[in-house]
């Protein structure tokens, strides 16, 4: 008789590692799912420095839009559109320039560039330089 109930246990094994790992693949594409989008988008703070110009602190709100990186630095105070924004996934290297103004209205361009770090991370970092017509110096933002 226990040979007649062989098959019937033997089909329960394998339904039962099917659904096994058909759960195994669920938990393991959970993190694919999470995924957070592009590398550069989010808001970021830190500081660039030193300057006559501008403050120490600065704000850069990054988007993707499916074909270009956009964004503002410093917005709410300086309102600088970012424009000739790239991502070198080589290096993972980082290069945007915006305009302003100085104190005394004058136009001055700004070019940031720097490397993300931490890029796996939620609270990835770009580290770098930037410079004007003027000055120049480091520049470490973080993102929120």
């Amino acid at each position: 008789m226990s040979r007649l109930l062989w098959p019937a246990t033997e089909m329960r094994k394998q339904m039962l590692l099917s659904v096994v790992l058909a759960l195994a693949c669920l938990v393991y594409s959970g993190p694919a799912a999470a995924q957070e989008g592009h590398p550069l988008k989010g808001s970021w703070m830190g500081t660039w420095w030193p300057s006559q110009i501008h403050a120490n602190e600065v704000l850069v709100v990054l988007n993707w839009n499916g074909k270009s990186i956009t964004g503002t630095l410093n917005p709410g105070t300086d309102n600088m559109p970012i424009k000739n924004a790239t991502l070198n996934p080589v290096g993972w290297v980082v290069r945007f320039e915006a305009d302003g103004k100085d104190r005394a209205g004058n136009l001055v361009t700004y070019v940031v560039e720097g490397k993300i770090e931490n890029l796996g991370l939620p609270n990835r970092s770009i580290t770098g330089t930037w410079k004007s017509q003027k000055e120049n110096g480091p520049f470490k933002i973080s993102r929120q």
